[in-house]
């Protein structure tokens, strides 16, 4: 872990991405940094609406700028620096990179006021799929099992 002034400038860029971002008009009041060994080595800020992809989100830009910088799927021995708390996408995606830490600025509270409100994604996170208001339905299990069937006798898999 590095030291807290370390700590605030990189949390500092973070938030210092959320304003141009603003400012520049190419998406939402997000950035984030990721460092490994005192050091960014990825940034990402928000282009949801630049990019037209709305999983454009400023943690998952900069999850992908520094998987690719070390060439790697999983974020080991690094930090996330995010300018506000994640919403459940991205901190779904952050689990999955496996960082040893994150850090954020704003709260979800704080994101709602100003409508980014994801708190009826996780109500409906917690409902059965079948209650959702997406409509959800299951279908052709069995033959979906068979890519289940051979990743699990795959002895040459990356597991993840």
């Amino acid at each position: 872990m590095c030291s807290t002034t370390k700590q605030s400038e990189f949390m500092q860029e973070a938030i210092q991405l959320s304003i141009e971002n603003v400012k520049s008009g190419k998406g939402g009041p997000f950035g984030a940094v990721i460092v490994k060994d005192g050091k960014i080595i990825a940034r990402g800020a928000n282009g949801v609406t630049s990019t037209n992809d709305p999983t454009a989100h400023a943690e998952v830009v900069a999850i992908r700028n520094a998987c690719k910088a070390l060439g790697s799927f999983q974020l080991d021995g690094c930090e996330i620096y995010t300018s506000c708390e994640p919403c459940p996408m991205c901190l779904g995606a952050i689990y999955w990179a496996r960082p040893d830490r994150m850090y954020f600025a704003n709260t979800k509270k704080d994101a709602a006021d100003i409508n980014f409100d994801d708190q009826f994604i996780y109500e409906e996170l917690e409902l059965p799929y079948q209650n959702r208001k997406l409509e959800t339905i299951q279908m052709m299990n069995e033959e979906a099992l068979e890519a289940f069937k051979l990743w699990s006798e795959n002895i040459n898999k990356i597991e993840y």
